[in-house]
């Protein structure tokens, strides 16, 4: 109904306008130069007159149709335009969905390279649509905690612990690797075992590994700003060049690590256990925050900042 109304007004507003430039056309030159043209009796340069007005008359109302014919084209245009738009992001949508929904299937098949392909298809999407990058962080995430939450003590058989599996080493590459984009939460990474994992230049900054054992792990170059590590296993860890800046690190036990050129800018070590930490350098603790039972290197006397 209402188009019909909208419909009925540009055509009445069409009807006038039409009517209006007619009778224009017809009356105008009189209106303009009544006074020479209104006794009747034309004289040879009041032909030209009438007729120069009505030529301009003529050139504007075709400049006017074709001033109204390129904004209805373009209108059409970008109408077309805007709803192809539309419907490639639809169609993209959609496909993003189907991608994702063989992606969750694969990653709960019981064959590890079948595991695999699904961590690296939700990779995929997650750097190819942004909208799903949170997604698929947590999935990720819960993806780990499901495969790696349970304490494994056992020695292999040539007296070594094991490492994380192939695929929870691949969600964690992947996390690690991840787009850098906003993400409001902090991964939750808390009380699983890591032991041995690959976190070489990882962006792990703001996680929860609280608990968490990462022992003999390789967080060489890792970003763990501001990450939450309360009661931390990181014995034998190589944490060189780390970023631990801001990072709370209370009763981490960091006994055996490798903490060469690591940086702990206010970072919180209170409580934790550094005694026989390797290339640890009193300058790199001058910034931290400990209190009197963090455990130092033996040779490390200097004053320090002291939590409250």
């Amino acid at each position: 109904m209402k188009s019909r109304r909208k419909l009925a007004g540009v055509l009445a507003i069409l009807v006038t306008l039409f009517v209006g430039y007619a009778v224009l056309l017809w009356q105008g030159p009189w209106w303009l130069d009544g006074g020479h043209l209104g006794n009747g009796k034309l004289q040879p340069a009041d032909g030209m007159v009438i007729t120069g007005f009505r030529t301009v008359l003529v050139a504007l109302g075709a400049g006017a149709v074709a001033a109204a014919g390129l904004y209805y084209t373009d209108r059409t245009l970008r109408h077309t335009r805007d709803r192809d738009r539309e419907q490639v992001e639809l169609s993209r949508e959609s496909q993003v969905t189907d991608r994702y929904v063989e992606a969750i299937k694969l990653l709960g098949s019981d064959r590890t390279v079948e595991r695999l392909g699904g961590i690296y298809s939700l990779e995929r999407i997650m750097r190819d649509s942004s909208k799903d990058h949170l997604t698929v962080v947590e999935v990720l995430a819960a993806f780990i905690r499901e495969h790696a939450s349970a304490p494994d003590h056992a020695l292999q058989p040539d007296g070594s612990y094991p490492r994380p599996t192939e695929y929870v080493q691949a969600a964690l590459t992947v996390l690690g690797r991840r787009p850098q984009r906003v993400e409001p939460f902090r991964i939750d990474l808390r009380f699983i075992n890591l032991r041995g994992a690959d976190l070489k230049a990882a962006r792990l900054e703001r996680v929860r590994l609280a608990g968490a054992n990462l022992e003999r792990a390789d967080l060489t170059e890792a970003h763990l700003e501001e990450a939450w590590m309360q009661e931390t296993r990181l014995e034998g860890a190589w944490l060189n060049r780390a970023h631990l800046q801001d990072a709370n690190l209370r009763a981490a036990d960091l006994r055996g690590a490798s903490l060469q050129d690591a940086h702990f800018e206010g970072a919180r070590i209170h409580e934790a256990d550094l005694s026989t930490a390797s290339g640890c350098a009193a300058e790199q603790l001058q910034k931290a925050v400990l209190d009197d039972d963090t455990k130092l290197p033996s040779g490390i006397g200097v004053t320090l900042s002291v939590a409250e």
